[in-house]
C-alpha cells in the first residue's frame, strides 16, 4: 500500500500541534486536541454536500410539522449517513468568517458541536472536546486551530480536490483514514512513552488474520454474517475484515449484510471506532464502551467470525471482583468442565494469573462461538497473543486448564508464529491462534504449528518498534501452508542459517519433553493431537510403544541420565540440548514385553491412584466435618454436654 499521500497528511496534522499548541499544552497532551479535531473534520467534510438538504428538513419539521423534537430518520436520509448536523456552521465557514472575538467564536463553535446528532455528540463527549475548545479560546488559539484544519492545503475528504495552486490532492479513503489515525496515535504514544501492550495491529497482520479466517470457508460465507472484536480499539480489525469480505468474496446474486460488533474500554479509541462505523454506514450502536471482562455485554449473542488483538501483559486485578468471589469463579465464561483422571467431569477455574488477562479475551470469544447443532457453520476465531499464552502455567494451572479446554474440545486449528518487531510499540514475538468449532475432516484431531518468524521484509525506516512487514508473497506462503495442512522442513541458506517457513502437524502418540525441566519429570506421551510451546522437544516413538515410553520417561534412571547432560545456572531451569539428547542410549525390552509391562503398570498405578483418591476424599470430608463442628458449637446449633472443670486444672 502506498502511504505517501497519507504521510503528507500526517506531517501536516503534526505541524498543527507544533504551530498552534506548543505554548498551551505540553507535548503529551497534544493528542487531546488533534485526534478529536481530525475526527470532527472528517465528519464535517462528509456532511458538507448534504448540508442544505438537512437544513431544509429541519425547517420543514419546525415550520410545517410544528415539532420541537427533531425526527432522526428523515434527517439521516437527508444527510446520507447515520449521523447529521442541524447547525448552519461548518469548519470551512469558521475559516471564511473568521473573528478575533474569542467569546463569539466560542459560542459559534459550541452551537456547531451541539447541532450534531446524538451519536456524534457522544463521540465529542468521549473526547472531552468541549473542554478543549474552551481552553483554546481562553488561550486565543482556537481560531488558529480551526483555520489549520480547514486549510485548502490538506484534504481529509473522500474526494480528490485541487489545492490553491491547482495541484491534485488525493482522496482520503476510509482505509487511509484508519492509517492516519494509527500513525498519529503511534507518534503520540511514543511521545508519552506508552507501554508496549498499547499497540495497534499492522494492516498486513490483519490481512493475514482475515485470510486465515475466511479463505478456508470462502464458498460457505453466509449472506448475513456477524464479526466481533472484544478489544476493538479504533475498529481496524472490524472494518478491514468487512473490506476484505466485500472485496474478495462478494455475494453473487444477493446483497451481503455484514454486522460489526465490538467493545472498547478506552474513551478515545472508542470514539474513533464509533466515528469510523458511522462513516462507513455501519450501526454504531453495536460498538459498546466499557470492560469486556467485567461485563458480559453480548451474553445472548453468538458470532460467525471473531478477530482480535487483545492486550497482553496487562493486569486484570481491578476487574477480578466481577469475575471471582474469593476463589470461586462467578462468571460462566471463565469456567471449564474437563474430565479428570477417571473420566469424571470436573469444574475448573479458567482465570489466568491477574498480571496478564489475554487468555480471558480468548475465552470470551470461545464463549461466543455459534453451535453447529443450531444449523450454522459454527464460528472461526483469529486472535493475536504473545508467548505467555503458550508457555505460562504448569499442568493443573488455570492457564493450562484453558489450553486443555481448547485442545481437548478440538477447537485449535493452528498457531502461526510471526516475526519480532512486527508491531508498532512492541518488539516481542507474537502468535496468531486460529480456532474453529467446525473443523474440516482432514483437520479433526490435529493442530498445525506454522513458523513464519523468518518471513519479513525490512522497512527502510522504523515505525516505532516496527522495523519489518509481511509482503503479499509471504502472506500467500503462510496461507498456502495452512490450507494444504503442509509439513515443511525449514531450508538452510548458503551461510547455513535457517530461512523461509516451517510447518508441522501434530498427531496422537507424539510425546514431548520440556527441555528446561526434564529432571522434574516434565515429559510424557500426548494422548491426543495438540500443540506445544517452543521450549518443548517433540519426538516420535519408533520401535517402542507409547504406553511403555510414558513410564520410561518417568523412571528415575531416565531422568537422572538427562540431568547428567543438562546445562545452566538455576537447577530447575537447566536445559537439555537435542543433539545431546540423541546420544542417550536406552535399553528397552521387546515390544511384547513392553506391552506387558505397560499393562501391569496401568493396572497397579490405577489401583494406587484410586486408593489415594479415596484417602483424599476422606481427608476432605473430615476437614469439612471439623469446620462444620466448630461452627455449630460456637453458634449454639448443637448442644454441647456440660463439662465441669476442676478449678485447679482450669487455672
Amino acid at each position: 500500500m502506498d502511504h505517501n499521500a497519507d504521510n503528507k497528511r500526517i506531517a501536516f496534522i503534526w505541524s498543527i500541534a507544533d504551530d498552534c499548541l506548543r505554548d498551551v499544552y505540553v507535548r503529551g497532551k497534544y493528542r487531546d486536541v488533534i485526534l478529536p479535531m481530525v475526527v470532527l473534520r472528517r465528519l464535517d467534510t462528509l456532511l458538507e454536500s448534504s448540508k442544505q438538504a438537512v437544513l431544509d428538513e429541519v425547517k420543514f419539521q419546525k415550520e410545517e410539522m410544528q415539532t420541537t423534537d427533531m425526527d432522526d430518520t428523515p434527517l439521516k436520509q437527508a444527510s446520507g449517513y447515520v449521523f447529521y448536523s442541524t447547525s448552519k456552521w461548518t469548519l470551512q465557514q469558521f475559516f471564511a468568517t473568521a473573528t478575533n472575538n474569542q467569546q463569539i467564536l466560542l459560542a459559534n463553535v459550541e452551537e456547531y458541536l451541539n447541532g450534531f446528532s446524538d451519536n456524534v455528540k457522544e463521540i465529542v463527549n468521549r473526547f472531552n472536546l468541549k473542554a478543549q475548545v474552551k481552553k483554546m479560546a481562553n488561550k486565543d488559539v482556537l481560531l488558529d486551530v480551526l483555520e489549520k484544519f480547514a486549510s485548502p492545503y490538506i484534504n481529509l475528504t473522500p474526494d480528490t480536490v485541487d489545492d490553491p495552486e491547482g495541484n491534485k490532492m488525493p482522496a482520503l479513503s476510509n482505509l487511509g483514514m484508519g492509517y492516519v489515525f494509527e500513525e498519529l496515535i503511534r507518534k503520540f504514544n511514543e511521545e508519552n512513552n506508552e507501554e508496549a501492550g498499547e499497540h495497534f495491529t499492522p494492516r498486513e497482520v490483519i490481512e493475514l488474520m482475515t485470510r486465515l479466517v475466511f479463505d478456508p470457508v470462502k464458498d460457505e460465507i453466509p449472506s448475513v454474517m456477524s464479526i466481533y472484536d472484544p478489544a476493538c480499539g479504533s475498529g481496524g480489525m472490524l472494518t478491514e475484515s468487512q473490506n476484505f469480505v466485500e472485496a474478495k468474496y462478494p455475494s453473487v446474486g444477493n446483497s451481503r449484510d455484514i454486522y460489526l460488533f465490538g467493545k472498547e474500554i478506552n474513551d478515545e479509541t472508542y470514539a474513533i471506532c464509533k466515528s469510523d462505523m458511522m462513516i462507513k454506514g455501519n450501526n454504531p450502536e453495536n460498538i459498546k464502551i466499557g470492560s469486556t471482562l467485567s461485563t458480559n455485554e453480548f451474553a445472548a449473542t453468538r458470532f460467525d467470525f471473531m478477530l482480535s488483538n487483545p492486550p497482553y501483559g496487562k493486569s486484570w486485578a481491578s476487574e477480578m471482583k466481577y469475575i471471582k468471589e474469593g476463589k470461586d469463579v462467578i462468571d460462566s465464561r471463565f469456567i471449564n468442565n474437563l474430565p479428570n483422571y477417571w473420566g469424571e467431569s470436573e469444574t475448573l477455574d479458567a482465570t489466568p494469573r491477574s498480571s496478564d488477562g489475554q487468555l480471558l479475551f480468548l475465552m470470551e470469544m470461545v464463549d461466543k462461538m455459534k453451535s453447529i447443532t443450531s444449523g450454522s457453520l459454527g464460528s472461526r476465531i483469529a486472535s493475536v497473543h504473545n508467548g505467555s499464552s503458550l508457555f505460562t502455567g504448569d499442568a493443573g494451572s488455570s492457564e493450562s486448564n484453558i489450553r486443555r479446554h481448547i485442545i481437548e474440545n478440538d477447537l485449535l486449528e493452528a498457531i502461526v508464529q510471526m516475526p519480532t518487531n512486527l508491531f508498532y510499540n512492541t518488539g516481542i514475538t507474537t502468535y496468531i491462534w486460529l480456532l474453529s468449532n467446525n473443523k474440516s475432516t482432514a483437520r479433526q484431531g490435529k493442530v498445525q504449528l506454522i513458523d513464519g518468524s523468518l518471513l519479513f521484509k525490512k522497512l527502510r525506516k522504523n515505525l516505532g518498534e516496527k522495523n519489518c512487514e509481511f509482503t503479499a508473497e509471504q502472506i500467500e506462503e503462510i496461507i498456502q501452508s495452512y490450507l494444504n495442512l503442509s509439513t515443511i522442513e525449514r531450508a538452510l541458506a548458503d551461510n547455513s542459517e535457517p530461512t523461509g517457513i516451517g510447518s508441522q502437524v501434530f498427531d496422537n502418540a507424539d510425546f514431548v519433553i520440556n527441555s528446561r525441566s526434564d529432571r522434574k519429570g516434565s515429559s510424557g506421551v500426548a494422548n491426543r493431537d495438540g500443540s506445544v510451546s517452543l521450549i518443548y522437544i517433540v519426538l516420535e516413538p519408533k520401535s517402542i510403544t507409547s504406553s511403555y515410553c510414558e513410564y520410561l520417561l518417568k523412571s528415575y534412571n531416565f531422568i537422572e541420565e538427562f540431568y547428567r547432560m543438562e546445562h545452566g545456572i538455576v537447577a530447575d531451569l537447566w536445559t537439555t540440548r537435542y543433539d545431546e539428547m540423541k546420544a542417550v542410549i536406552i535399553g528397552v525390552p521387546p515390544l511384547k514385553e513392553q506391552t506387558a509391562i505397560a499393562n501391569f503398570l496401568d493396572k497397579k498405578t490405577a489401583q494406587i491412584e484410586l486408593a489415594i483418591a479415596i484417602k483424599q476424599k476422606q481427608i476432605k470430608n473430615l476437614k469439612e466435618y471439623k469446620t462444620t463442628l466448630i461452627n455449630s458449637a460456637v453458634t449454639g446449633k448443637i448442644r454441647v454436654p456440660e463439662i465441669r472443670l476442676n478449678t485447679k486444672e482450669a487455672l
